[in-house]
């Protein structure tokens, strides 16, 4: 298919926000059910490691909504400005860190429920085979991909 370079940029960031839409949601949905845990009746019990986990959970949520908005909100802002190329570079590292932030808030999330209900050991059991399970799936497999095509360079 040929296409010319605003073309590309157009379908490029397109492309981009599509995907951002799709993650956004569910960032949300965690988010704000973390905002509503600490009135919850049983967080007095929580230690204070819980508390640390929670606070990780939380923030790092935060980041990744921040992350994931950041990209429709800047094309907004620079809407027929001549940007675009500028935008969708932006957009596309605003992506990776919502994600590497997501990627902490879920593991930190899946540690704080464990351990909340079935202690310690099971919460590590639990966290770091789904934090290697990510770091697989969204970091070092297509990292792989990438790198075995020639010539493909990194974003």
């Amino acid at each position: 298919m040929d296409e010319t370079s605003k073309e590309r940029l157009d379908r490029e960031l397109n492309e981009l926000l599509q995907g951002l839409r799709i993650a956004l949601p569910g960032v949300q949905f965690m988010y704000a059910f973390l905002l509503t845990v600490p009135f919850a009746q049983g967080f007095a019990r929580v230690t204070e490691f819980q508390k640390d986990v929670f606070l990780v959970a939380l923030i790092s949520t935060a980041l990744s909504s921040v992350c994931f908005i950041a990209p429709a909100v800047q094309h907004r802002l620079l809407f027929r400005g001549g940007l675009k190329d500028v935008l969708l570079r932006r957009s596309n590292r605003y992506g990776i860190a919502g994600a590497v932030a997501l990627a902490v808030a879920m593991i930190s999330a899946i540690l704080l429920v464990v351990d909340y209900l079935f202690g310690r050991s099971w919460a590590l059991s639990m966290a770091i085979p789904l934090a290697v399970l990510i770091l697989w799936v969204w970091l070092l497999q297509p990292m792989v991909t990438r790198f075995r095509r020639a010539g493909d360079p990194l974003p």
